[in-house]
Formats: structure tokens, C-alpha cells, sequence
């Protein structure tokens, strides 16, 4: 009886500091997600792309894309005069994945941009996240980001 009262002691703590251990993961996501969508909305290209793994998927407007196109094309909008003018995000949610090293996040955000020629365009969109701890530092690998139709 003894030793599987021990062994019951021992699973029960190390379900908890797995526990703790998610929860300290799912902090930093949510940390992360807010660093990483207050930059683009700051128009803060450099740091936004700071945050994505160099091959990293993402699928935007019915396209896959890639990171080095998508950081071509956002440096010309912002570069000719475009800006992000809202990006605020609602019912964040993560789910951590065992290991702790791969966390998905989901949310929805309320979206608007600045063309260079002052044209404005709204949307609210449902965005997913895939972060990867790499070499240390929290990457975004995938991002899918999909309008939702205004309703009539």
C-alpha cells in the first residue's frame, strides 16, 4: 500500500508542475500574441517580422504566403504611406501542446487599414497562430488569418 500511495504522491506532483507548466506557457503565448499584434498595429514592420520563424506558412486573403514575400509587400504599404489604424484582438484563447514547446492561439480581431491613398477598409477576422519555441524564442511558424463576411 505503501509504495502505491508513493507512486500516486509522485504522478499527482508531477501532473501539477505540468500543470504549472502550461500555465507559465499559455502566459507567455498570450504575452507574446500582444507584443506581436501591437507591433503590426504600431506599423512596426522590423519587430512584426521578428516574430515569425524564416519559414513560416501563412495563408491571408484565399493565398498561401511566405515570409519574405509578405515582408516585402507590408514594407511597401507602410513605406508608401499605409498604416494599420486598428488591430484589437478578442477571445484569445491558447492551447499549450505536450512538451510545452508548441502552443496554438485563436482569436478574433477587429481590423482596419490606411492606404497610401487614405482609403480606408474594415474587416473582422478570425486568426490562428502556431507558435514554436526555437532555439530558445517563441516563433509564429503558421498564421491563418480569414475575414468573416459582414452580415447583411
Amino acid at each position: 500500500m505503501r509504495k502505491f500511495l508513493a507512486c500516486l504522491f509522485a504522478a499527482l506532483i508531477t501532473f501539477a508542475a505540468h500543470a504549472e507548466d502550461r500555465d507559465s506557457v499559455e502566459a507567455e503565448i498570450r504575452a507574446m500574441e500582444m507584443a506581436f499584434n501591437g507591433a503590426y498595429a504600431a506599423n512596426e514592420v522590423d519587430t512584426y517580422f521578428s516574430y515569425y520563424a524564416d519559414d513560416a506558412t501563412m495563408y491571408f486573403y484565399g493565398a498561401r504566403q511566405n515570409v519574405a514575400d509578405y515582408h516585402e509587400e507590408w514594407t511597401a504599404i507602410v513605406d508608401a504611406g499605409g498604416a494599420v489604424e486598428k488591430n484589437e484582438l478578442s477571445d484569445l484563447r491558447v492551447q499549450v501542446m505536450p512538451g510545452g514547446n508548441v502552443a496554438i492561439a485563436t482569436f478574433f480581431i477587429d481590423y482596419r487599414l490606411r492606404s497610401a491613398d487614405g482609403k480606408l477598409s474594415a474587416a473582422r477576422a478570425y486568426e490562428t497562430d502556431v507558435w514554436q519555441k526555437i532555439d530558445g524564442k517563441w516563433k509564429v511558424v503558421s498564421l491563418h488569418y480569414s475575414e468573416i463576411p459582414a452580415a447583411d
